[in-house]
């Protein structure tokens, strides 16, 4: 499992990068290598609202349909629309892969370090 310095994890295992007033967001290297190849992604629109904890878009993978969870409550400003036609992007390249870009945050989840979400996903392995 490949990790990034500098970037923020959720519990669902999506990471974030803080860039002044917005973050981006995208899947860990943990959760594309388990929900294996990818095939089709459905993402918000701009302008959409997201919550926290809730789903704001889902990735299908020839295993299977997995929800995406907002680990910030905000709106999609910009949306990584070259995933729609490369969704293996996101197995290739995770951290460059990036789902949304969200701005005018009013909540955040408590988010993970790259050595907290290490020992997380390890004790969910148990």
């Amino acid at each position: 499992m490949e990790l990034m310095e500098g970037l923020l994890y959720s519990k669902s295992h999506e990471w974030v990068k803080e860039e002044g007033d917005t973050v981006v967001i995208g899947l860990t290297d943990y959760a594309q290598s388990e929900l294996g190849d990818l095939v089709f992604v459905n993402l918000p629109e701009e302008g959409d609202e997201v919550t926290v904890g809730e789903a704001f878009a889902d990735v299908e993978s020839v295993k299977a349909v997995s929800d995406v969870y907002s680990p910030v409550s905000g709106t999609v400003c910009e949306v990584n629309e070259e995933l729609l036609d490369t969704p293996e992007a996101i197995n290739e390249t995770p951290y460059d892969a990036w789902l949304i870009k969200v701005g005018e945050i009013t909540e955040k989840e408590e988010l993970l370090t790259a050595a907290e979400y290490e020992k997380f996903v390890d004790s969910e392995q148990e």
